[in-house]
C-alpha cells in the first residue's frame, strides 16, 4: 500500500512504524507541517501500561522512550500553605520534542519517509492524490477532517476555565500541585517532570480569576513573574519558562506579546473515516489534559488502526479497506468512552473547584483523586469523603458505588 500520514505527533509517527514493521513494502510518508524539533508543550505524561502495549508494537522505540523518560510515584499537593503527600502508582514524563525525535529516528530508519515543513492543505492535495491511505493526523485543527466535517460529525465544545502551559527549571520528583487563594478566587497549577533539567507547569484558574489578576492583558513577561510570586512555595525560587524564552533571539524580541492563555476544547466525531481518509489522535477526539491521557490515547489508536489494517482483506480491495476503518473507528469510539468521561468529569471537578476547598487540605487532596467519579458532584463533598474512606474497608460499599457511578453517568449525559 501507498500511505500519506499527514501529521508528524507521536500517533502518524507511532503508526508508520507499526505499519512498516507489518509489512516492509508499505510505501509510507509523513508530512510535517512544522520545521524539525519543533513542537508546542513541554513534557507528557503516561503510566506503566502504556509502556507495555508499546513494547508489544515495537520494542526498539519503545525501549527509547523508557530510557529518555523519567519516573514518579508519589502525589504532593501544596493547598494554601499547607503541604500533603498520597502515595500512588509509578507515572512517566517525558519532554515532548524528545519523543517527536525518537520516534522520527525510529520510523527513518525502517524506511519512512519524514518530510518536515511540508504543509498538506487540504484532501485534494497532490501528495495524496495516489494515496491508497490517508490517515488524517493533523490535530484539533485538522485540515482533512474540516474538509468534510458534516460527514464526521464533529462537535467541539469549550471549557470554562483558563489555563497556560509552561516550563520550569525546577525538577520534579513527585506529581505536584499547588492551590493558591488569592483575593479574585482561587489559581493552581499542576507540575512534573520530564527530564533531568526541566518539568511542565499547567496553570489554570477561573476566567474571573484570570481577569482578576490582569492575566488576560499581561505580557508573558508579566505573567510569568506574578505566577513565579503565587507559586513561589512550589518552584523553590526557580523560574517559569514561557513560549517567547523558548525561542531564542526571535522569542527575546517577541517577549512584549500577550500570554499564550487556552481555553480547552474537547473534540469528539461521530465518524473516523471517510472513503480512504481516517482520523488519528487528536484529529478525531481529544481529552482535558488534567487526566493526562492525550498522548496515551493517541497512541493507542495507533495500535488499534494498524491492528485493523493487519487482517489480509484490508488490503485487497476499497471494500475491504472500508470494512478495516469502519472497524477501527467503532473500536475506539467504545473504548474511549470511560476516558471521555473521567475527563469530562475531571474538567468539571476543577470548574466548581471552590466546592472542594473548604475541605482539610488532605480531605481534599482524597477528593482530587476522585475527581472521575460521576457521583462526586451530587454529593456533598464531606459525605462524599466519609463513605469513600468506608468504602475503602467495606467489600459491600465498593460494589455499590462502583454499580451507581455508572447509572449515575448515564442518566445525567442522557439529559444533555
Amino acid at each position: 500500500m501507498k500511505l500519506a500520514i499527514v501529521g508528524g505527533g507521536p500517533a502518524g509517527l507511532y503508526l508508520s512504524i507499526l505499519l512498516k514493521r507489518q509489512d516492509p513494502s508499505h510505501d509510507i510518508a509523513v508530512y510535517e507541517r512544522n520545521p524539525e524539533g519543533s513542537t508546542y508543550g513541554w513534557g507528557v505524561t503516561y503510566w506503566a501500561g502504556l509502556l507495555d502495549k508499546l513494547r508489544a508494537g515495537d520494542p526498539e522505540s519503545a525501549a527509547a522512550v523508557a530510557e529518555a523518560s523519567v519516573t514518579w510515584t508519589d502525589g504532593v499537593a501544596i493547598v494554601r500553605d499547607e503541604r500533603t503527600v498520597h502515595r500512588g502508582d509509578a507515572g512517566f514524563g517525558i519532554g515532548r520534542r524528545r519523543m517527536l525525535a525518537l520516534l522520527a529516528d525510529r520510523a527513518e530508519e525502517l524506511g519512512v519517509r519524514v518530510s518536515f515543513e511540508h504543509d498538506v492543505t487540504g484532501p485534494d492535495a497532490p501528495e495524496l492524490a495516489d494515496a491508497d491511505l490517508v490517515v488524517a493526523a493533523d490535530g484539533v485543527n485538522s485540515v482533512l477532517r474540516a474538509a468534510h466535517a458534516d460527514h464526521f460529525g464533529s462537535e467541539v465544545t469549550a471549557g470554562r476555565n483558563q489555563y497556560i502551559w509552561l516550563g520550569t527549571t525546577k525538577v520534579f520528583d513527585s506529581f505536584s500541585f499547588a492551590f493558591k487563594e488569592t483575593e479574585h478566587g482561587w489559581i493552581w497549577c499542576y507540575a512534573y517532570g520530564f527530564s533531568g533539567e526541566r518539568s511542565t507547569c499547567v496553570v489554570e484558574c477561573s476566567p474571573e480569576t484570570w481577569t482578576g489578576l490582569g492575566l488576560d492583558t499581561s505580557s508573558e513577561t508579566d505573567s510569568l513573574r506574578l505566577l513565579e510570586k503565587l507559586f513561589h512555595d512550589l518552584l523553590d525560587g526557580h523560574e517559569l519558562i514561557g513560549r517567547a524564552q523558548t525561542a531564542g533571539a526571535a522569542g527575546a524580541a517577541g517577549a512584549a506579546r500577550a500570554a499564550q492563555w487556552l481555553t480547552f476544547r474537547t473534540l469528539t466525531t461521530r465518524v473516523w473515516h471517510r472513503g480512504n481518509v481516517v482520523l488519528l489522535g487528536d484529529a478525531a477526539h481529544t481529552t482535558h489534559y488534567s487526566i493526562g491521557a492525550g498522548t496515551t490515547l493517541a497512541l493507542e489508536d495507533a495500535l488499534a488502526l494498524a491492528d485493523a489494517l493487519r487482517a489480509p482483506e484490508a488490503l485487497r480491495s476499497p471494500a475491504g479497506l472500508d470494512a478495516a476503518l469502519t472497524s477501527y473507528g467503532k473500536r475506539r469510539r467504545a473504548e474511549l468512552v470511560s476516558a471521555q468521561s473521567a475527563a469530562r468529569y475531571s474538567a468539571q471537578w476543577y470548574e466548581n473547584l471552590p466546592r472542594y476547598m473548604r475541605l482539610e487540605p488532605a480531605q481534599m487532596f482524597a477528593l482530587l483523586g476522585q475527581r472521575h467519579s460521576p457521583l462526586l458532584p451530587h454529593i456533598p463533598p464531606q459525605l462524599y469523603y466519609r463513605i469513600d474512606r468506608a468504602a475503602g474497608q467495606l467489600e459491600a460499599l465498593r460494589r455499590l458505588k462502583r454499580w451507581l457511578g455508572p447509572r449515575v453517568a448515564r442518566a445525567v449525559h442522557g439529559r444533555r
